[in-house]
Order: C-alpha cells, then sequence, then structure tokens
C-alpha cells in the first residue's frame, strides 16, 4: 500500500514537514508495512521555500538583505535540486514578521530586500524563480523590490523616490533601462492565493493595510498613492496593473512583479505542486493524506488540500482524506472536489493554546484513527 502524506502547514502549531511525521508515526502502528512518500506542501506563503526544497533535494540559501524598514535581517531562499529554480518567500525579507508591532507603519515599510533576494538568486543563474506573496509588512506597490534591481522612481526634480508606499504618490517618471539584464532570460511567478486589485475597496490598502498598522487615514492615503503609481507605470511603461487581479497581493507588489519583472501571477498551490512533480508521486497510491490547520469554505478557493484532491483525482484513483485543526462552516463543500473523508484532529474541549499546543499528538492520534477503519475494510 502506498501512502502519499501531502499536508499544508498547521499554523502557529507544526510545519508541513511537522505534520507529515505525525501523520506517519500514527499510520506506522497499524499499517507498518505500508511504503510513505512525504510530500509537505504550501500555497505560496509561509512553508513553501521548505516544501519545495524538500520535495526536490535542494539547498536553502541564507543571505542578509534590507528589512522592511530599512535594517538589515537575516533572510533566505531556496534553490531546487536541479540548481535551475530559486524559490523566495517575499515575507522572509519584508515580511510582517520582522517588524515589531508598535513599529508597524505602511506609509515607510519597503519590498526592497525581496529585491536583493531576486538579484542573490540571479547570481546563481538559476533559469526560473517562484516568489511566494503573502505576510507582508508593506504597501508599495513593488517599488521598493524594482529599485533593488536597478529601476529607477523618480520625483519632478528627477530625484530618486525614498522607500515607501506613503511617497508614492510624489512618483513622476519611472526609468527601467538599468533593470538587471539577466532577468528577461529568467522565467518568474509569483504564486498568489488572492484575487484582489491593487487599489479601491478590495484593495491591497483596504483590505491588508489594517493588519499592517495602517490607520483609516493611512490606508486612504496608501490606496491614492497606489493609484497614482498603477498610472505612472501604465503611462511610462504602457501596462496596465491596476484592475488586475492578484496586483493587490502583498501590498501590491503582484502588481510591481508584472510591471518591472515581466512575471506572472498563478495559483500559488498549482504553482507548488507543478514545481514538486505531485502527480508523479501519486498517479500509483492507494492512499493521499492532506490538510491544513482550518477546513471550511475558503478551502475551496486555491487551499492547498483542494489543490491536492484535485490533481490526485486527475492523476489516478487514490482515496484522498483531510484532516485539520478545526472543521468550519462550508468545510463539507470539499467533497464536491475530490476529498473523499474529513476528520478534525481535535477530540475534545479545548482552548486554543492546548489545541496548538498538542497538535502533533492529536494528528497522530486521528492517523491511528484512520488507519484502523482502512485495516477493517480491508478485512
Amino acid at each position: 500500500m502506498k501512502i502519499v502524506i501531502a499536508p499544508d502547514s498547521f499554523k502557529e502549531s507544526m510545519t508541513a514537514k511537522e505534520v507529515c511525521a505525525a501523520v506517519e508515526a500514527g499510520f506506522q502502528k497499524i499499517l507498518p508495512g505500508a511504503a510513505y512518500v512525504h510530500m509537505p506542501i504550501a500555497d505560496g506563503g509561509e512553508g513553501t521555500v521548505e516544501s519545495i526544497v524538500e520535495a526536490t533535494g535542494g539547498d536553502i540559501v541564507t543571505v542578509e538583505v534590507s528589512g522592511p524598514l530599512g535594517e538589515k535581517v537575516p533572510a533566505f531562499y531556496g534553490i531546487t535540486g536541479d540548481n535551475k529554480t530559486a524559490v523566495i518567500e517575499m515575507a522572509a525579507a519584508s515580511g510582517l514578521h520582522l517588524v515589531p508591532r508598535e513599529q508597524r507603519n505602511p506609509l515607510i515599510a519597503s519590498t526592497r530586500g525581496t529585491g536583493e533576494l531576486i538579484k542573490d538568486a540571479l547570481n546563481h543563474g538559476v533559469e526560473r524563480i517562484v516568489l511566494g506573496l503573502g505576510g507582508s509588512a508593506t504597501n508599495d506597490g513593488g517599488a521598493g523590490m524594482a529599485q533593488a534591481l536597478g529601476a529607477k522612481l523618480l520625483d519632478h526634480n528627477g530625484v530618486e523616490l525614498p522607500q515607501g508606499g506613503g511617497l508614492l504618490g510624489a512618483l513622476h517618471s519611472i526609468d527601467v533601462s538599468g533593470l538587471d539584464s539577466r532577468l528577461s532570460s529568467v522565467k518568474i511567478e509569483a504564486a498568489c492565493d488572492v484575487t484582489n486589485p491593487l487599489t479601491g475597496p478590495f484593495g491591497a490598502s483596504a483590505i491588508f493595510g489594517p493588519q499592517k498598522g495602517a490607520t483609516s487615514a493611512m490606508v486612504k492615503e496608501l490606496d491614492d498613492c497606489l493609484k497614482h503609481f498603477a498610472d505612472t507605470i501604465e503611462q511610462e511603461l504602457a501596462i496596465s496593473v491596476n484592475e488586475l487581479a492578484g496586483a493587490g497581493a502583498a501590498g501590491g507588489l503582484g502588481a510591481g512583479i508584472v510591471a518591472f519583472l515581466k512575471g506572472e501571477l498563478v495559483s500559488g498551490i498549482d504553482l507548488v505542486l507543478d514545481v514538486i512533480k505531485f502527480e508523479d508521486q501519486v498517479r500509483d497510491a492507494d492512499l493521499v493524506i492532506t490538510g491544513e490547520g482550518r477546513i471550511d469554505y475558503q478551502t475551496v478557493h486555491g487551499k492547498a488540500p483542494v489543490g491536492v484532491s484535485s490533481r490526485t483525482k486527475r492523476a489516478g484513483n487514490a482515496f484522498v482524506i483531510a484532516i485539520a485543526g478545526s472543521l468550519g462552516n462550508g468545510a463539507e463543500d470539499v467533497y464536491d472536489y475530490g476529498i473523499d473523508a474529513l476528520f478534525s484532529i481535535v477530540n475534545g474541549v479545548a482552548t486554543l493554546e492546548e489545541a496548538l499546543l498538542n497538535g502533533k499528538e492529536n494528528v497522530e492520534q486521528t492517523s491511528e484513527n484512520i488507519a484502523r477503519l482502512l485495516k477493517m475494510k480491508a478485512r
């Protein structure tokens, strides 16, 4: 019996790799003779680098870059086992977790560090760059990233703009003649699990700005600045990004990737599954175990478990079981997307802190119970 274990992380409780280990530990108690394949995954956010590096036998590269507020921070990215693809989580350089809560200010936060990671990846001679969008402290439309890679964003006096989304209103002209020439020969894809446009009531500033420290007044200012940024991009580069689905991801970094890197915004989970050649592993599998911290009505909109189940059914006939820390409203919708059974790992009344702390034990116990059911069925 071949069992593929392909969960996302259970945020604040377990990494995807740890979930894989706990699932196998539970199954091994009942089905020790099965063949187990670990494929920890992610949908473009936290854990994307680890998932792809793990699945391809690649390496982690560490490098010091500019943090969101300009300070130097240690960051990382991954190189796949064939040395052809770099995998970058923008949050590693420009993430919200790098800024203490009391210092969060999207008016001045910058994606420069993300650009520096891209530049370092180019130095490794990669042919493809995969960017995971999410968890950003920034709202600068990717301006800092573009500047780190050689673009010039100039005011009316021809002076380079300082960092931060709050200063984009002063943008007068864009000079891309100094962009790193190696970008033109590299395929760039951004893993994105949101469809928000750059500006407006559903844009980067309005939807994601408050969690980065933006007041209502800041949201209005940032939205106006991004709208001016988009208008200038269209005027100077003949590229329309304002209404583009996903342009608002990571504080508008989605827009910057399209405008300055000629990159493509794609479904995060589909991109990850392609890179790790997921279907090759599940084609002859009997069972696939997937899951994430919470499964609810949002899961069918591009989240990891549904991506796994859809690809599994496309590739073969494996049974798909999903486990989760909790099952919310609309969880049953996933049955229409190839998931055959759902299990919550929490087996009694518990506080959130207790559930997070006991995640590994609960996953192992739930997995053992699932294995017992399968063994009964096989009799």
